[in-house]
């Protein structure tokens, strides 16, 4: 045996490895199964949805109660306070105020009377008795709030039914339908 030989080999003997671990090789499998899990959760969401669009859809709405009818039974309400008349007051006016906001879109709660009368002159939203009327109401409700006028019940009940003559000269009048024929009307309950 040679130099070469024997070197070589005492190279070859110094320059073994480990064996090599094994390489997982992918098989088709796993693409299939994680493409169903995908599907799985987006199915499920996609009936999750359907399902809420239904059940949202058969919730009732509740329809907002109109501004007259808010005021009215605030109203109603305040005659329980009519011992207070401070606070009957400015329950009553507050009330009277809000409903001219909601109904005719009037700022009305956040001006002092003498702003709120003075910008209600320039608007048709009233007519001129009922400006006047309100103007009357206002400054009367105001006595009580801030100058501690102590008026009797008679009064504060004057006071009450202007406010309810003016939620009731204002409100809203109901459209008239048109009139429908009898035939129309059997059809329509037929489909």
């Amino acid at each position: 045996m040679g130099t070469n030989q024997t070197a070589s080999i005492a190279a070859t003997a110094n320059d073994i490895r480990d064996i090599k671990p094994p390489v997982d090789i992918p098989n088709g499998w796993e693409w299939f199964w994680l493409t169903l899990g995908v599907l799985a959760v987006l199915a499920i969401l996609f009936f999750a949805w359907r399902w809420w669009e239904k059940w949202r859809s058969q919730v009732p709405v509740v329809a907002p109660v109109p501004a007259h009818v808010r005021a009215r039974q605030k109203l109603a309400e305040a005659l329980a306070l009519i011992a207070q008349p401070k606070s009957f007051c400015i329950t009553v006016s507050d009330t009277i105020r809000l409903y001219l906001e909601e109904r005719f879109n009037f700022r009305a709660p956040e001006r002092t009377t003498e702003e709120f009368l003075y910008e209600l002159q320039s608007t048709d939203l009233l007519e001129a008795e009922q400006k006047e009327k309100l103007g009357e109401f206002l400054e009367c409700c105001d006595l009580v709030k801030f100058a501690k006028y102590e008026p009797g019940e008679p009064e504060l009940l004057n006071l009450h039914s202007s406010a309810v003559r003016l939620v009731d000269e204002t409100e809203p009048q109901p459209q008239p339908q048109p009139a429908t024929s009898e035939a129309e009307q059997i059809m329509s309950h037929k489909s």
